[in-house]
């Protein structure tokens, strides 16, 4: 796997992680929207363990 794809998906990881912050600081949470990139970043973080 190159270099860029890994980077390509910890950018995307971060991006994910980013909003689910941003997501649990407002006054009512999304909190299926937030499971779901939860899942999101699971599935990143597995893939790049992968690697």
């Amino acid at each position: 796997m190159s270099t860029t794809h890994s980077s390509a998906m910890l950018a995307k990881h971060a991006g994910i992680e980013a909003r689910i912050a941003v997501e649990s600081r407002r006054p009512a949470p999304d909190t299926v929207l937030i499971s779901e990139l939860k899942k999101q970043k699971l599935r990143i973080k597995e893939a790049l363990a992968r690697l």
